[in-house]
């Protein structure tokens, strides 16, 4: 049986308390996985990590929007099409083009649009992988092994909360699209893994991708111990969760796994 782990965006500021979107509980989550691979180094065959990373002047981030005083929106402001068409909200970007993406999120039923503090900046040290978890993986690696790094969110016109696309894909950026390589390496294995941050937005949305290839969420066995929420959105992704069971997840914790 060969078995690959995906680890969703374990990175500084989701996973560190310093960290500027710091998800509650996360450096915990670390710990725990960082424990399963040293301790079955032998039973994981890949790693690949995902990287959320942004532009400063990105569409879910304050400085990209204003108010008509100027003004720009707190974290964690929900802004939808109408308040940019009324122009109580006013985009960097094209307001058209704005206005297209904000009502594709509701067309395609992806989560409202959310405005976070400045996060996982292109290049910075809340961009890197969290050191705890890294150090694990390169203890993994020495042993022959190889990891991988799938940079994901660059594109400053739309949100990409799962690995394999952009929540709305942009045309004339592949990158945004779904990443069907990914989606065929993960298949190529018996087993996957699945942990990472946040368990409500990142790590569901990686999940909710997959919905479309069956085969795949059967393969799926998702480490409810090294996953958290951000606050406040504790329920958000509940049904992504029991859908996946449905289709066949698997649910187990690290110490269940660590045992078996």
């Amino acid at each position: 049986m060969k078995t690959v782990l995906l680890v969703v965006d374990m990175q500084n500021d989701f996973c560190l308390p310093s960290g500027s979107l710091y998800v509650p509980g996360a450096e915990k989550d670390v710990e725990r996985l960082s424990r399963l691979i040293k301790e079955k180094m032998t039973v994981i065959d890949k790693i690949i990590l995902t990287a959320d990373e942004h532009h400063v002047m990105d569409i879910a981030h304050p400085s990209y929007w204003k108010n008509k005083r100027g003004e720009h929106p707190a974290p964690f402001t929900t802004i939808s099409w109408w308040e940019v068409l009324s122009g109580e909200w006013i985009p960097f970007g094209d307001k058209d083009e704005v206005i297209d993406y904000l009502r594709r999120l509701i067309e395609n039923e992806e989560y409202k649009h959310m405005i976070w503090p400045e996060h996982c900046l292109y290049g910075s040290e809340g961009a890197a992988i969290t050191p705890v978890l890294m150090e694990a993986v390169t203890c993994w690696a020495r042993e022959g092994k190889y990891y991988e790094v799938v940079e994901k969110g660059l594109n400053p016109s739309t949100e990409f909360f799962g690995a394999f696309r952009a929540n709305i894909p942009l045309e004339g950026d592949a990158d945004t699209k779904f990443n069907m390589k990914l989606k065929d390496e993960l298949e190529s294995y018996d087993v996957i893994w699945l942990a990472g941050e946040a368990k409500s937005h990142c790590v569901a949305n990686t999940l909710r991708q997959l919905f479309d290839y069956p085969e795949v969420v059967r393969r799926l066995v998702i480490l409810e111990d090294c996953m958290s929420n951000i606050s406040g959105c504790e329920d958000l992704a509940i049904p992504i969760y029991e859908k996946a069971a449905r289709m066949g997840a698997r649910f187990e914790t690290s110490e269940s796994l660590l045992f078996a």
